[in-house]
This record gives C-alpha cells, structure tokens and sequence, in this order.
C-alpha cells in the first residue's frame, strides 16, 4: 500500500519539483536565526513581569527550574520593552511564510513508512513529532493573542510558556542533529542528502529560488502590515494585522491605543466620581485616604513614557503628568529609599486587576500615578481618575483606575 502513488505514503504521491535538501536547508537556517531571537525575547518578557516578585505577578507559579533565568526587571531604557516584545511579536508573524514552507518542504517525510526503523529511528520521530506540534502550538497561540482572540481552553500565558520550553527541547535537538547537514547542503547545492527531492517530479513552474523569493515577499508583506503597531505614529496606520486593526481609537490628547475599556473592566462613572473615589495608601505611617484634589495639590511631575503591551502593540511617548511614585511612598512612611508596592484597582472585571512594581521602578523618578495625559485629563478608558505609567514596564503593569498602593516588602 505504501507504493500506491495515490497515498501520501508514496514518494511518487509527492512531485513537486521544488522539494530538496538545498531548499528546506536554506529555510531552515533561517527558521534557526528567527526562532532563537523569538525563543530569547519570549523569556525577556516573561521576566519583564517580574514574576518572582510577588504571588500576583506570576502566571505560571509551577515553573519550578524553568525560571532559572529570572532577574530583576530594569526601569530603563523606557523603551526595553517596546523594543524586546516588538521584535518578539514582529518577528513571529514575519517567519509564517518561512515556517509553512518549510513544514511543505518535508512533509513527505511525515508520511515515511515503516514510522520506525529502529529505536534510534523512533527517537527521531518522536521529537519530530514534538517539533512540528510544538512550533504550530506556539506559533497559533501567538498569533491569537496578537489578535486578542482567546479561543484555545486555559490561560495564554501559562500555554505559551511550558510549550516554548517543550518546543525549544525538541528544537534544540533537531538544530544539534541537523545543522551541520543544512549547512553542506546549501554549500553544496546539488546533493539530496536528506532525500527530500521527489523520484517522478511534475514540470516546474518556478525555481527553487523564485519560491524562495515568493516565500521572502510573503514576509516583506507581513512585515510592512505588521512593524507599525510597534514604532507607532503615523506608521500606525499600515499596522494592519495589529490589535483592533487600523490606526489608534479616538483623536485629541486621549486618542491612543486602548485594550481594556472602562467598561470591558466594569468601572462606572459612580466608582470615579470625585465624591466615591480614593486612593488608599498604606505603610508603616498607616492609612491614608486621598480624594483626586489632595492629589492634585501634591507636586507634580511630568514624564514623557510610552506604553508596551504583550500583543506587540506600543504607543508613541505620551506626554503624562502626575505625582510621583516615590512621594506617595514617603508619604506611607518610607522617607528613604522607596520599597516595592502592591499596585490595586477598582475594576471589576478582567485580568491583572492587581500587580506588583520592584522598588527600583517605585524610585525610578518617571515613575507616576499619573491624573493627566497629554495636557488634558484621563479620559476614562485610559484609567481616570488616576493611572500607574512606569517606564518600561508592560503595559498590563501600567495599573489603571488605580484604588489602593500597599508600600512594602511583598
């Protein structure tokens, strides 16, 4: 049955002319540049949430040795992680056309029969079948967290984290035993030393390398469509595939890009009303209570800070104004150095209503609970009555309509 050319178990099922070692190696190099640069900026934005910090920071407190690498997270350059989680999603949507013609390229090879020669045979199998599953799982899940469609069961975070160490186990093997293969045969062009190229192939339609130059165009294209929602401004509006689509929500000093809206997060205009809303403050002086006007008489501070998020998208540096973190620590009681704090807001719906800052971004002197953007105040999607903007913090930690700051070792 495997010799029958209408099975896929055949190799005289698959004719095309285009399949060959020269061609899936130079694919491969490529993939093995892209997805390494991926895996690293992956674990550069996990620890960007400083999970170690605090309980509510963690998204995956069973990592056990998988966070070896965790350090404390910098508060600048303020745009650390613009610029990491830019590259990190941009890149992941660029190497698509790479990726599927690459897995075109030797799916014939999926279809092998016996599927196991040897144990060693086996083996190879095996983590090939942990290769192809694990880069389509991360690959998928990326891209629909991009697009802020959560459809897959569980929480993202959890999901792309243990199967980018799964994937990267399998990877890191396949890279080991087939580097040194891809590397000769791109050097040397006309051997077939993995056996890819098809026994009875149909005529050709186009080159090897013209294919290479379609599948190079397809990431220029997703590149043009995609690169804008991280350099923001006016190249915002060629970020087609961004979050929402399009260019940034609204127009005048609140017209930026918004993820969760007021009402996504259930705040009303009774919880902000001057009258209802306080900011708690708690620490070794005790608790106190401000209104929006009290703060509003503390000093202000100015810092020009954009925001990053985890889908890729960032905002060009809005202009914020507000009272600094570390005055409403000594306030608490903290008059030297500023600790950690417990970051807490009053939505009632959603994801990282609460969240954690490292007493380096707490001192960090751009630091703001921030009341006005762009001269004007919070618009309400954008956190009014008042906002955390940290510099290079994600933006998940830029806590809006914030009701509580606890200053302490957490």
């Amino acid at each position: 049955m495997r010799d029958d050319p209408r099975l896929p178990t055949s190799s005289h099922f698959w004719r095309s002319p285009l399949r060959g070692t020269w061609f899936t190696a130079v694919l491969g190099l490529v993939l093995l540049g892209g997805i390494s640069v991926l895996f690293v900026t992956g674990l550069v934005s996990y620890a960007a949430y400083n999970p170690d910090l605090s309980p509510v920071n963690d998204t995956t407190p069973d990592k056990g040795v998988l966070g070896f690498y965790l350090f404390d997270w910098p508060a600048g350059p303020s745009w650390l992680y613009r610029l990491s989680q830019g590259v990190h999603v941009t890149l992941g949507v660029v190497l698509v056309p790479v990726l599927l013609a690459k897995l075109w390229s030797v799916v014939p090879k999926l279809f092998a029969l016996p599927p196991a020669r040897s144990v060693a045979h086996a083996l190879e199998r095996v983590s090939l079948l942990l290769l192809v599953g694990g880069v389509l799982f991360q690959f998928v899940t990326g891209l629909l967290n991009v697009q802020l469609e959560y459809v897959f069961p569980g929480s993202f975070y959890p999901l792309h984290f243990y199967g980018a160490w799964v994937f990267i186990a399998a990877f890191a093997v396949h890279a080991a035993l087939r580097t040194p293969m891809a590397v000769r045969a791109v050097r040397a062009r006309g051997r077939d030393e993995a056996g890819l190229e098809a026994p009875r192939p149909a005529p050709p339609t186009v080159s090897r390398r013209g294919a290479l130059w379609l599948v190079g165009g397809g990431s220029l294209l997703l590149f043009a469509t995609t690169v804008g929602q991280s350099l923001g401004g006016p190249l915002r509006r060629t970020a087609l595939l961004a979050p929402h689509g399009g260019s940034d929500p609204g127009g005048g000093p609140n017209g930026f890009q918004i993820n969760k809206t007021a009402r996504y997060a259930g705040i009303t205009g009774a919880d902000t009303h001057p009258d209802a809303w306080r900011l708690v403050v708690t620490g070794p002086a005790g608790t106190v209570r401000l209104s929006r006007a009290e703060l509003l008489r503390m000093p202000q501070h100015s810092s020009s800070l954009p925001i990053a998020c985890v889908e890729g998208w960032s905002t060009a540096d809005q202009w914020w104004r507000g009272v600094r973190l570390r005055d409403l620590a000594a306030l608490a009681g903290y008059g030297g150095d500023p600790p950690d704090v417990l970051v807490e807001s009053i939505q009632r719906h959603g994801a990282f209503r609460r969240a954690a800052l490292r007493a380096n971004q707490v001192s960090d002197p751009r630091s703001l609970l921030a009341l006005y953007v762009n001269g004007e105040e919070l618009s309400p999607d954008h956190g009014y009555p008042a906002r955390i903007i940290v510099p290079a913090a994600p933006g998940v930690h830029n806590t809006k309509w914030v009701g509580r700051l606890t200053f302490g070792d957490l």
